[in-house]
């Protein structure tokens, strides 16, 4: 077996640079790691949590099914023969490596294979298109905390925290592949079981879209009789995000399933398709505090745990309305954004000058041809059309009441 390993290294390091060239990088490296971690303590908690998450996401995309990467970890796997992966050549990656044959090849799945069956980690370019080092040996700060017990996943996680790299670990006795990234840890499962779960997902975004269609209309027919309440305009928030919550879960499975989630992909990019900009447009109609803007109060409720966002009356104090609950009877009038840009051929700019200029919706729904075309960028023909487009939208928000 040793002899084996030793001529597979051998036409290996045929392709690599001189052994010289990657000890003179490591040292440069070293020298360059204070720096990396200098500018990597600048850093805001609020942005290093947002990477976070989208990071591991990204991660989840590059090991899914379909892609070279997953097909050399799961050679591994079949083979049942543990491995230590990092993807990231950054300064601090290479300050922790140590020994093994400097590489620095294009990636094939049969060559992470092979050199898996060495005990020393591997090391991927950031990439993951190029094998720069194998057999390598890491040595993280042992200060650094890990809740793993064994040696090669305790090694995964401190690399992981101390660079931010993506690191796979491999477990040879359970088949188990966990991915390691910042404070995250993940482990892949089964695609059968994440296509289940996907679509128990779907079908809960099917009935919770349902429910949200059938908010907007009631919201859109009670603007129209000028009886909006608080509680019409947080339910319809509430509803709204409880969609977008379910569509970042997917995201997830979609994520992991890689080739086998594409019409999953398909059915949640039709369901949600405007999802995002309707709740926008409703809140940039009722938003009582001028000093924020619609998408900051969405990015908001949406940091919120599920208890709270479950409790209306903190929509309502989001929105600027107060927390009480006799606030959620008070009557509310809209801007009218949602409603004009619903009609055809109307431009973002001419629905600021409606805005402006006449308050609220029902002010444009009671305003004359005349008045208008008083107002800038707006003739006599766009004048008609916004009036009988109202009208005709009047109409059909009416008939889709009571269907």
């Amino acid at each position: 077996m040793v002899d084996k390993q030793l001529q597979m290294a051998d036409q290996v390091i045929e392709e690599a640079v001189k052994e010289e060239k990657a000890v003179k990088a490591k040292g440069t490296a070293k020298e360059n790691v204070r720096e990396a971690k200098e500018h990597k303590e600048d850093k805001g908690a609020d942005i290093r949590e947002e990477s976070d998450d989208s990071g591991m996401i990204s991660a989840l995309k590059m090991v899914a099914p379909g892609t070279p990467l997953r097909e050399g970890l799961d050679s591994i796997l079949r083979a049942k023969t543990g491995a230590l992966i990092v993807i990231g050549n950054s300064a601090e990656v290479m300050a922790l490596v140590e020994g093994g044959f400097s590489l620095d090849v294009e990636f094939a799945p049969p060559s992470l294979y092979e050199l898996a069956k060495m005990d020393g980690a591997i090391v991927l370019s950031s990439d993951a298109k190029r094998i720069l080092f194998a057999n390598a040996q890491l040595v993280p700060d042992p200060s650094v905390p890990s809740v793993e017990t064994g040696i090669r996943h305790r090694t995964a996680e401190r690399v992981a925290r101390q660079t931010d790299a993506l690191v796979i670990a491999i477990s040879q006795r359970r088949g188990v592949i966990t991915l390691y990234r910042g404070a995250n840890r993940y482990s892949l499962q089964d695609i059968s079981v994440i296509l289940s779960k996907a679509n128990q997902a779907l079908q809960t975004l099917e009935k919770y879209k349902r429910v949200l269609d059938k908010a907007l209309v009631n919201l859109t027919a009670l603007e129209f009789e000028d009886l909006v309440t608080v509680y019409d305009v947080v339910w319809v928030v509430q509803r709204g995000e409880m969609v977008l919550r379910i569509e970042r879960e997917l995201d997830n499975y979609t994520s992991e399933l890689g080739n086998e989630g594409r019409l999953i992909i398909m059915q949640v990019e039709e369901l949600v398709a405007n999802v995002r900009d309707q709740l926008l447009y409703v809140i940039q109609d009722y938003l009582e505090d001028g000093g924020k803007r619609a998408k900051e109060v969405l990015y908001t409720i949406g940091t919120w745990p599920a208890d709270e966002l479950l409790d209306l009356s903190n929509i309502s104090r989001a929105l600027g309305w107060g927390a009480g609950a006799n606030n959620l009877e008070l009557y509310v009038y809209p801007r009218g954004y949602r409603i004009l840009r619903r009609i055809p051929r109307l431009p973002g700019a001419i629905i600021e000058n409606l805005v402006n200029r006449f308050g609220n919706l029902q002010n444009v729904l009671k305003a004359t041809i005349e008045e208008l075309d008083d107002v800038e960028g707006i003739g006599e023909i766009r004048a008609r059309a916004i009036k009988n487009g109202l009208r005709r939208l009047q109409d059909q928000v009416m008939l889709e009441r009571y269907m």
